[in-house]
């Protein structure tokens, strides 16, 4: 490897490298000194001013589930430098970072990990077949010969391959096929995380750098949705160098590189993952000199805005206006005769898939739920809850128990319109709709956990334990239809906009994007940084495009098969003191609740109490979540549970508890499960369209003003593969936090 850098990456071509990198890097940076006045202006106003989006009715999770490991096991891997296959000890802690280690004892002892991977970017490849010819097709004129040695050999039919486009690649196998699709669905999960890499609680720092890809893209006429928008912030200005960088240093190489086909594939991985460590290091040490250097500025600008706030607006309503007389009719013509057909075709596609998720999110949930009730009658009561209630706690976070929800969204066809409207590929869509699953999930199960700790504090008997279980059960169930349908048509809006508004500004270019200059002198130049012509232009054209989505989305909402609630329903003070249950500490169920009740077992001297203590925190560390089901629970509904052990009494509590799930608590689908169709509540001098949905009939709808949303939910800083001197000794924790997102194997 180390002749095949020096050779082709020597002093001289590195430095060249490193000034075509800087070149670009400024040019770009300079799109997002523009774009963090921008951004700040825009999150000031939006503070003051609010938005009408409905009241959130599920509680979200303030603490994340930090310090749990989501995932561990084995796995074969192949090492390129001695041409083998390893068996890996591997886990994946909170923030989704791949870590392997030489074997579990190594974990246990601290030894540093093999590596740790951060997967943005990455995609999955389940067979050898479609990695060579992604290959192949990387370096053109590489192709090997029938019967010749590939690049990969694998000694099972079972691989797991993480591609990169620009970074190293990393082969795994497994030796049967349930193991194979176990990992593709943990790995998928850590890909999912880690491409949503920039913190959705970021109001400033995040739309200032995604508006700027996007206005730096569109400067070199590239349009439409970029795949390569994955990771955090360095990651994603590392792709947009390589994404130039890359093809000029391909067509410099390539002829350069000798032997086999197979040979010049091996070496071409390894120059652009060199390259695109080189890039990483660059891009990272610019964008934090950058950073620090707008964030130094804010306070000013805060003041700035803060005095001159009404006449800010008005500059900018002024400029709207001057464009919008300019481009409004071009645009109109350009949205009735190229976008407005084609706005039912494409929320069809978006809306089957993505409302087939959601109800599977909802059936999942229901069917935790319930297995747990039942076990916890079938276990002793509450003796056991706590058990149970810390398994349910991680659903969301669960691959396997989550992946029917997922994989509704990979039947997503856009057949047809990804030519037309330049989406390059519908995975962004995709994984948008999945970790909004993700948060809807965890959002019922922590309103679900909050509910019944209050209920908890009643101290109920078994037969009362199983009625507060079923109630509370309804109840979340009633506040996930309503925002899920909340979520789902946000979703629907947001992506109508991301298909049509980068077509519209790629047909209006020609006419509309040379006359926008003439416009700068409208803006006061104290107000230059919080005003940009070009931000006011997309708006201006988003506008025109805008009336025609809500239009469609609305009407979507009329039709039942999508269980969507109609823009009249809203779900007002439906408890009004459930968000303050939320503020109290996060409940911990298995210090809580686990053998609360042992019944004559003495307590541990404290001592013996300190030594649980730690002996179950290690166990939140160590052992699997994934694991932790894979026995299932002691009864699951199925025709091989086992018998109960009091049958007597458990019988009725069971029969009781199942009309009950019959009776009062249906799944989302229509029609419901007993056979009669779903009933809709009457709402007094409501519209016409004031209905609910056929699949979960509201009884306490009232029409209400629409409030906020809610606050964002908390995200992990992603972060990448971090290198560990073989000396040092660093937990966990350590090694995945803050560490860069190139990929480095030692």
């Amino acid at each position: 490897m180390g002749d095949v850098l020096s050779t082709h990456l020597d002093d001289a071509r590195r430095q060249l490298i490193s000034e075509k990198t800087g070149k670009i890097l400024t040019e770009f940076l300079q799109f997002y000194e523009d774009q963090y006045g921008v951004a700040l202006f825009n999150s000031m106003r939006h503070e003051i001013e609010g938005t009408g989006l409905p009241q959130a009715q599920l509680l979200w999770r303030k603490v994340p589930l930090d310090e749990r490991i989501i995932f561990s096991g084995n796995l074969f891997q192949y090492q390129e430098d001695s041409k083998k296959w390893r068996n890996r000890f591997s886990l994946v802690p909170h923030n989704y970072g791949l870590v392997l280690y030489d074997n579990k004892v190594a974990y246990e002892r601290q030894v540093p990990p093999r590596a740790v991977i951060n997967s943005a970017g990455y995609k999955i490849l389940t067979s050898v077949d479609q990695y060579l010819e992604l290959v192949g097709n990387s370096l053109p004129g590489t192709t090997a010969k029938s019967g010749s040695t590939p690049i990969l050999k694998c000694p099972t039919q079972f691989p797991l391959i993480l591609w990169h486009p620009y970074a190293r690649h990393y082969y795994f196998c497994m030796m049967t096929e349930a193991e194979q699709d176990k990992w593709q669905a943990v790995l998928q999960d850590c890909i999912r995380h880690c491409n949503n890499g920039i913190p959705e609680d970021s109001k400033v720092e995040g739309p200032a750098f995604t508006d700027a890809i996007r206005m730096y893209r569109q400067s070199k006429e590239l349009y439409g949705t970029w795949e390569m928008l994955c990771g955090n912030e360095v990651q994603i200005l590392s792709n947009l160098v390589m994404e130039e960088l890359g093809p000029e240093l391909k067509a410099e190489l390539a002829p350069r590189l000798k032997g086999k086909p197979q040979e010049r594939q091996r070496q071409w991985i390894q120059i652009s993952d060199a390259v695109y460590r080189m890039v990483y290091e660059q891009a990272k040490a610019r964008f934090e000199e950058v950073l620090a250097k707008v964030q130094q500025a804010r306070p000013a600008m805060k003041a700035v805005i803060r005095t001159d706030m009404d006449q800010i607006i008005t500059s900018k309503e002024h400029l709207a206006s001057k464009i919008r007389a300019f481009i409004l009719p071009k645009a109109e013509v350009c949205v009735r005769n190229h976008v407005q057909p084609y706005i039912p075709s494409i929320l069809e596609a978006l809306m089957v898939p993505t409302s087939q998720g959601f109800t599977e999110v909802r059936d999942v949930f229901f069917k935790e739920v319930t297995d747990m009730n039942l076990n916890v009658i079938n276990e002793g009561g509450i003796d056991k809850l706590g058990e149970y209630m810390e398994k349910l706690s991680r659903l969301a976070f669960h691959p396997l128990k989550m992946h029917s929800c997922y994989e509704k969204m990979e039947s997503l066809r856009l057949d047809g319109l990804q030519q037309r409207f330049d989406v390059s590929s519908t995975s962004v869509f995709k994984q948008r709709a999945q970790i909004h699953m993700r948060e809807q999930m965890d959002n019922a199960v922590y309103t679900f956990e909050t509910l019944l700790h209050q209920e908890l504090g009643k101290g109920p008997t078994k037969e009362e334990l199983c009625k507060s279980i079923q109630r509370v059960l309804e109840r979340v169930l009633k506040k996930y239809d309503y925002d899920s349908s909340s979520v789902r048509k946000r979703f629907f809006r947001e992506a109508l906009l991301q298909i049509s508004i980068p077509f519209l500004l790629r047909k209006l270019a020609p006419t509309c994007k040379s006359e926008l200059p003439r416009f700068q002198e409208l803006i006061f130049e104290d107000f230059a940084r919080f005003i940009l012509v070009e931000n006011t232009y997309e708006e201006v054209v988003l506008q025109t495009v805008m009336k025609d989505i809500l239009q469609a989305v609305k009407e979507a909402a009329v039709q039942r098969k999508h269980n969507l609630y109609r823009d009249s329903m809203v779900m007002h003070n439906s408890d009004p003191n459930l968000h303050l249950l939320a503020e109290g500490a996060p409940i911990d169920w298995s210090e809580e609740y686990s053998n609360s009740g042992g019944g004559g077992s003495p307590s541990p001297s404290p001592p013996e109490a300190a030594t649980l203590l730690e002996k179950r925190r290690r166990a939140k560390q160590v052992v699997s979540v994934v694991q932790d089901e894979e026995a299932g629970m002691p009864f699951e509904a199925g025709p091989e549970s086992p018998s109960p052990a009091s049958p007597d009494s458990v019988t009725e509590i069971r029969g009781l508890l199942a009309q009950g799930l019959r009776a009062e608590s249906p799944p989302l689908a229509s029609p419901l499960p007993n056979g009669a169709p779903a009933r809709e509540s009457p709402q007094p001098e409501a519209a016409p369209e004031a209905s609910s949905p056929p699949d979960s009939p509201l009884q306490h709808l009232s029409p209400g003003k629409a409030v906020d949303f809610g606050p964002p939910k908390p995200s992990d800083q992603e972060t990448g593969e971090q290198v560990s001197s073989p000396s040092s000794h660093p937990a966990l924790h350590t090694t995945t936090e803050d560490s860069a997102g190139v990929q480095t194997e030692f």
